[in-house]
């Protein structure tokens, strides 16, 4: 299956200098098992180079007064075309080093197996830096976030802020739509009332000292219901709330000017993201630094058409993924 991806060349050579700059974190010593295993959680399944291979990170971190960043993409998407193109190079203008983490499958099979990567990409980051980690999900990265801070502890001592961005964070009317039937892995455990959502939600839907922020938008086309995006226990921030009458798509949150500002706020200070702190004008701006209009709608037309093929073409299956025996009581 082919996949479209084509950045304008300023954009390329922007990702072509960040290859250059630093490729993978290195295998540090003391992980030369085949498979990984985090400190108070569940042992990880998937073997530490597969993991290690999975995570792009700066050959050196250049800002130690400031967190490292980690970015998450959603499903049918990978790290590049998800962040490389606007995030990653606006994050590293802005002063901070950026990682990225590819999820298997372009995140359509068990969201429990890609949480992995996740657990594995912060575990690593923070071990290298000696440093809280600020990490940055958009539509189901923020579930492998979160279930990874759920299921392995000792992580939320490892991070310091959590961005949601676009997250459905109760599940989705369209997984249960698309699944009436088989379809993949991913899918199934998006619909509301899933196995994995009332396990993922469960007690504590923020835990830890972690300061979450969660960016919605009442004019999601892929949160439906709205309802079920804001989280107990987070600092919910509504588009809309912050900008009367802005629009912001699922997609659109990736190059929003304003969920970039609310984002920044958040890095940059103790707690969560402030809306009372942004600039005078704010809501006059469009796009982030350095994303043009016509980059803009190139990326949202990528991005629908991959999420397409990956619907179509995926592996499917009957029923949900069953929960991992770490979740049981």
């Amino acid at each position: 299956m082919t996949r479209l991806w084509n950045p304008s060349r300023s954009r390329a050579l922007k990702v072509l200098a960040a290859a250059m700059l630093g490729l993978f974190v290195a295998v540090l010593p003391g992980t030369t098992s085949p498979a990984a295993a985090a400190v108070d959680g569940p042992p990880l399944n998937t073997p530490v180079s597969v993991l290690d291979a999975a995570l792009s990170c700066p050959g050196t971190f250049l800002h130690p007064d400031r967190e490292p960043v980690l970015l998450v993409h959603g499903t049918s998407s990978t790290y590049d075309e998800t962040w490389e193109w606007g995030y990653s190079p606006a994050l590293r203008d802005a002063g901070y080093d950026v990682c990225g983490v590819d999820l298997p499958n372009r995140a359509m099979g068990d969201i429990q197996v890609a949480t992995e990567y996740v657990v594995h990409a912060i575990d690593r980051i923070h071990a290298t830096t000696g440093r809280k980690v600020d990490v940055i999900g958009h539509s189901q990265g923020n579930m492998e976030i979160r279930w990874a801070l759920k299921w392995w502890p000792s992580l939320q001592a490892q991070v310091d802020d959590a961005v949601f961005v676009a997250d459905p964070g109760h599940g989705i009317g369209g997984g249960n739509l698309l699944c009436t039937g088989s379809c993949a892995p991913a899918m199934h455990q998006f619909r509301i009332g899933s196995n994995f959502l009332v396990a993922l939600n469960a007690v504590d839907e923020t835990p830890g000292s972690v300061s979450y922020t969660n960016l919605y938008s009442l004019t999601d086309e892929a949160i439906v219901p709205v309802t079920t995006a804001p989280l107990d226990g987070a600092r919910n921030i509504s588009m809309q709330g912050v900008c009367p009458g802005r629009t912001v798509g699922h997609f659109s949150f990736l190059y929003d000017a304003v969920a970039y500002r609310l984002v920044i706020d958040a890095l940059s200070h103790s707690g969560t993201a402030e809306p009372a702190r942004l600039p005078l004008g704010t809501c006059l701006d469009v796009n982030l630094p350095g994303v043009s209009p016509s980059e803009a709608s190139t990326a949202t037309a990528i991005a629908a058409a991959n999420l397409n093929a990956e619907v179509l073409n995926a592996t499917k299956f009957p029923a949900e993924p069953p929960l991992r025996a770490y979740t049981q009581p």
